[in-house]
Parts: C-alpha cells; structure tokens; sequence
C-alpha cells in the first residue's frame, strides 16, 4: 500500500483520490479552499442559486466510470440526465441557430434552417472529419500516459502537426457564420483559434456523438457526490489547507509541505496549477494559464420561460447566457459569460444584442477573472494553447519527477470536463493497486 497525498480538492483530485482510495491506498487529500469541488460547485445569493463554473459535460461515460471504479454507480446515486437543445447561437446578422446534442441528422437540420440549405452537411462533414482524430488521440493521448514511444505514428504526426484551428476552419468553411460556430469552445476556453491545433475540433465530435447532459437540480451538485465518494473510500481530506511544495527525496516524494503541517507520502498527485509547487515550477515554465471568463450571476425578478438551456451571443466579444439557475417561484436565475474584446458591464451589453435584463434584475453577483483566480488559488481553464509546443511544455500525466503525477485542466486535454476526468483515470492506472 503506497501513501498517497493528493494536492488539490477540484474535480481531477477528488476523481484520482477515490479511485486511488479503492484500488487500496492510503489517500490524503489537501484542498485549499473550505470545501471540494474546486469550480464545480454552487453558488447562492437571495434565494438564488447558480452553477458555479461548468453547467453540463459530453462523454458522460467518464463520469459513470468514475463512479462505478470508486464504489456505487452513479445512476443509484444521481444519475445524469440529457440537455436539448445543446445551446443556441446567435450571430451578428441576427440569424440563430438552436443547436442539438447527440445527433448529426438533427444538427444538419437546425443549421440549415438557421443558416441556409446547405450550410448543414458542410457542418456535418466538418464534424466527421474529426472522427479519426478523436480516436487516436482518445487512445495515445487521452486514455493512458503521453509517450511519444508508445504512440502510433499516425498520433505522433497530429500532435506535431502545424496547422492551427483558425486555418483549418477557415478553409472549411466560407460562411463566417459557421467559422464562428466552429471555433466556439476554442474562444469560450480562453483561447486563440490561430494558436489552437486543428484537432480541437474534436470537441464539437464528441458533442455531437455522445450528446451534453447535466444533473437534475444543476451540476454544480457533482461537487456533493464527490465529497459523499470520498468519505465511503476513506480518504483523509483537508480542507483549508494550502499546499506549499514537495519534499523530494532521491527515489521520489518523502512529504507535501503545507500549511497545516507536513503530509508524509510516498506518490504525489499534482491537481492544481503546478507553478503553486516550486519543485515543479521549472517544469512548466515556458506554459502559461488560461485565465477564466467574467462571470455575473444575476436573479431575476420574474420568470422567463422557454428559453435554451444556453444563449450564445457573438460579435467581437462573446456573452454566453446560461438560463438553468434555481430560483424562488416566479423567478429566474441566470449567469452570464464574458470573453474578449468586452470593455463595458455584461448585463449593458447584452441589453445592447436585444435581452435586455435590467429593469429585471433583483440580485447580482459579479466576478472578474482575478477575482475567480483568486477564489479558486488558480484557473481551472487550464494552460494557454501557444501552438504545437504546449503539448510538450505543460505536465504530462507522469511528470519529469519519479513519483509525482498531474491531474486535472493543467494536463491531458485541458479544462473540459471529460478531459479533467479523463486525467484522474489514466493516473490511477499508472499508480495502480495497492
């Protein structure tokens, strides 16, 4: 049985933990925040409530296989449920397009309805060509430790490839309406299209195929269901408690240094941003975080019906508008999403694409990105893409230093849910049993 300290109490180190914890380990988690579930969580104001970072995931296998690795399967305990429509796009020559999940046929339907006849099989062609990629990066990249060895060539070549997502989209597709739509996820994550590999698109793949589901009463309760998994494993959880550094001995880890004390170990697993963690500094130093979004929370005085579970609206900055927030009867709760070129308050400037909220709004929360780095000590959107280099220049799962793994957006594929979770998956295989 090997001592685990697990740093970081988000989604990718409560996942490793309770994995790790049933293949038989002795797991300590340290979290600095007061409770778990790092930007998975809810937020609560005036009888309001809100997710308080993601509202839905694709590829809920990853989260049913987490549960039923760890213990009881998720269904028997809250399962999942489907989103439809996936979200509606609105662009800036005011056509709109309401997009649904889990299905291409209908996906073709809505985007030529919305866009023109036509515009649809150039969607879904787009999306197919990404089929192949997804396998190989699910199979070399996603699901085990990175090795450039162990890969197939194919694999090797995609993550080496220079064509970039802005490029490849371009060419695609002359109808800017539709490039827009395709470099979405790339945008909504803090990115630049022009320094995110084409493959990205493997996103809108995986949406389309397996579908965007949340729980029932948001998905901010995920972070419930963990704490829950974490106490039947046994875990020894610490919350509260700041992780300082790693103390390295010649075969690997003897201890984490926090702020309650040491945490003697034997393996590691690094969930959080790992410039926290000097040891590993060195490591990641040619990497950047991606920084989180403006956010504003916002209950509404009366109920608005029939809306999407998501409102995208684009121009030079995009306003993504969820509507699945709990409210006292008669009311709604809604949290807005800002990215880019937004120099003006995001309930005014929403107000100005024509959802006017402000005669409406009865309470607010508002967060900017700093503020939520700072809530969260650091960016759950994970590392910047820079280009192909960032493959190579953030933490693989198994990192330069024996005995310390990453978990979480700061590895694998980033900060998406499924890839967050795939992360806890593939580590848990790389410690193995007790």
């Amino acid at each position: 049985m090997a001592r685990v300290a697990v740093v970081g109490g988000g989604l990718g180190g409560c996942a490793s933990a309770a994995r790790l914890a049933k293949l038989g380990h002795e797991v300590t988690l340290v979290e600095a925040l007061p409770s778990l579930g790092g930007a998975i969580g809810v937020t609560r104001q005036d009888g309001f409530e809100w997710d308080t970072g993601p509202a839905t995931t694709a590829l809920p296998a990853v989260l049913r296989d987490l549960f039923r690795k760890s213990g009881r399967p998720l269904e028997r305990e809250l399962d999942l449920v489907p989103v439809q429509p996936m979200r509606e796009h609105r662009f800036v020559d005011g056509t709109r397009v309401v997009l649904p999940s889990g299905s291409r046929s209908e996906q073709i339907q809505a985007i030529d309805e919305g866009l023109g006849a036509g515009t649809g099989r150039q969607w879904a062609d787009y999306v197919h060509s990404q089929a192949e990629r997804w396998d190989l990066l699910r199979r070399d990249y996603l699901e085990r430790p990175w090795s450039p060895t162990g890969a197939s060539r194919e694999t090797q070549d995609l993550l080496r490839s220079r064509l970039m997502m802005h490029k490849a989209v371009t060419r695609a597709f002359k109808d800017k309406r539709l490039q827009t739509l395709a470099w979405h996820h790339a945008v909504q994550g803090g990115h630049d299209p022009r320094n995110v590999p084409a493959w990205f698109g493997i996103l809108d793949y995986v949406e389309q195929t397996f579908g965007t589901w949340t729980f029932p009463g948001g998905f901010g309760r995920l972070a419930e269901l963990l704490t829950k998994r974490l106490g039947e494993r046994g875990v020894a959880v610490m919350t509260g408690t700041t992780a300082k550094d790693l103390a390295m001995g010649p075969q690997g880890p003897q201890a984490v240094e926090t702020t309650s004390g040491t945490v003697d170990c034997d393996k590691v697993v690094v969930a959080v941003d790992p410039r926290r963690l000097p040891a590993l500094r060195e490591h990641v130093d040619r990497s950047m975080p991606a920084l989180p979004p403006a956010v504003c929370h916002v209950g509404l005085a009366q109920e608005v019906p029939d809306m999407p579970h998501e409102i995208v609206v684009h121009d030079e900055y995009v306003i993504s508008v969820r509507t699945d927030g709990r409210a006292p009867a008669g009311k709604s709760a809604w949290t807005l999403i800002g990215r880019g070129k937004l120099s003006e308050d995001l309930v005014m400037a929403l107000a100005r694409k024509r959802i006017d909220l402000r005669d409406l709004v009865e309470t607010r929360v508002d967060l900017s990105p700093r503020q939520l780095v700072e809530q969260w000590s650091g960016s759950p959107a994970g590392v910047l893409w820079q280009g192909r280099a960032t493959v190579t220049d953030r933490l693989s799962v198994e990192t330069p230093l024996p005995g310390v793994y990453a978990a979480g957006a700061h590895t694998g594929g980033g900060g998406w849910v499924p890839f967050v979770g795939l992360t806890a998956a593939v580590v848990a295989d790389a410690i193995g049993p007790a």
